[in-house]
């Protein structure tokens, strides 16, 4: 099987019945479309699983108890049969070239493992006065996030899985564990994600949990030490 054939799309679900349709039509939208898309509903309370049904039998639903964006995510991942993984959050979307873009990458060197493009912020259409409630505005910016990615399943069984106990920082950690684990990545320039900033962003409403970015720092500098020390 071709990677071309073998990609397994990841989609968390938490209450996301406002945006999830977008999200999951875009990926249909694919100029090359993956071996599956997987949908991982996080103990929604709304009417996000009646959405994702509507996409029956495109997607796949997986139903669990609340544990948070990397419990859904190792889900998915543990029940994924493609060779590559990608994500794309319940709230973002793609461009119709994200897979094509990111494939041709990944094709054009053997040596890499993990491959990203840029992601391009905007503000959701039903925020109101978004400049009083939203710092942030459309911005181009380099993508080392999940949405932006698309990585060889064989990363995952050697870093491991999504630290399930981080709130915020979970992308970070598991990218820092990825590098320092000696895998080899590259970015395009494409714009291979648009992130939709609204009032309800994991960022925006979680701000007590700022903390495990301080965390994922010190463990990211402790890992580099004991590989210097193993070294000497």
């Amino acid at each position: 099987m071709s990677f071309k054939e073998s990609i397994s799309v990841i989609i968390p679900v938490y209450n996301a019945e406002k945006y999830l349709a977008e999200a999951v039509e875009s990926v249909l939208a694919q100029t090359i479309q993956p071996l599956e898309i997987i949908l991982v509903d996080d103990g929604s309370t709304d009417k996000s699983v009646e959405v994702a049904q509507k996409y029956f039998p495109d997607v796949q639903l997986i139903c669990q108890e609340n544990k948070g964006i990397s419990g859904a995510r190792n889900t998915g991942i543990r029940i994924s049969k493609g060779e590559l993984l990608a994500f794309l959050d319940n709230d973002d979307i793609w461009p119709e070239d994200h897979i094509e873009k990111l494939l041709a990458l990944l094709h054009s060197n053997e040596d890499l493992q993990m491959v990203f493009g840029h992601v391009q912020q905007f503000i959701s259409g039903d925020v109101k006065s978004p400049e009083k409630r939203i710092p942030q505005g459309q911005e181009i910016m380099p993508g080392y996030v999940a949405g932006a990615s698309l990585t060889k399943k064989e990363v995952f069984d050697e870093v491991g899985l999504f630290n399930e106990e981080l709130i915020l920082a979970e992308y970070i950690d598991w990218f820092s564990r990825a590098k320092d684990a000696g895998f080899k990545f590259e970015i395009i320039d494409d714009i291979v994600l648009k992130r939709r900033i609204h009032t309800d962003n994991i960022g925006i409403k979680k701000r007590e949990y700022r903390g495990d970015y301080i965390k994922v720092l010190k463990e990211s500098i402790n890992r580099k030490r004991e590989n210097k020390g193993r070294d000497n």
